[in-house]
């Protein structure tokens, strides 16, 4: 402990060529230590070299409890610490801004999707005859049933089934390339994403 103090003391005065041995005698420890911390030796040569540059600009105030060796591994563990700490901060945030553009970015293609879908669809309904477009029309967008379908347009249930199926059969036809994105935009709907 006495060559500590020593030591302690001659730094304190602004000694070069102790801070020097002290540098040379510890750094390739200090090094390897931070090392087996940080797990990247650029880092952990970083954390060494600005461990003792610190070492050195307040050497004027520097009060040690402990010995030399002593301090300089719990500074060196110390700062490995909080290198670790804000990695695990930035890589919080990348992990959330990741997400929020996967989002984002998925909710714009499935906007695209879905609005290439509806634009498709409206162009099969319009190419159906326009009796069967009317019925189509009243039993999926205003959610009629087909005897209230039939009493509006004064035609037999029957009329109604038949131009129902009609339409469906000529949409199924006219949707064939768009039958996956279809499934997904309801299987969205249905999920409630």
């Amino acid at each position: 402990m006495q060559s500590d103090t020593a030591t302690l003391s001659m730094l304190q005065q602004g000694n070069e060529e102790v801070f020097e041995s002290v540098f040379k005698q510890h750094f390739n420890n200090l090094h390897a230590y931070a090392f087996t911390i940080l797990k990247d030796a650029v880092s952990a040569e970083e954390v060494v070299q600005s461990l003792f540059l610190k070492l050195w600009e307040k050497k004027d105030v520097l009060t040690i409890q402990t010995s030399l060796k002593s301090y300089l591994y719990r500074a060196t563990y110390n700062d490995c610490m909080n290198i670790l700490k804000h990695l695990q901060v930035r890589q919080r945030h990348q992990d959330h801004v990741s997400y929020f553009h996967d989002r984002t970015s998925e909710n714009a293609s499935s906007r695209l999707q879905e609005n290439e879908l509806k634009n498709e669809l409206q162009k099969a309904i319009n190419l159906l005859p326009e009796k069967c477009r009317t019925i189509f029309q009243m039993s999926r967008f205003e959610e009629l049933k087909y005897q209230e379908i039939a009493d509006q347009l004064d035609i037999s249930i029957k009329t109604v089934e038949n131009q129902m199926g009609k339409a469906l059969k000529i949409l199924r036809h006219a949707l064939a390339d768009y039958l996956p994105l279809l499934v997904y935009c309801l299987l969205k709907l249905f999920l409630g994403q």
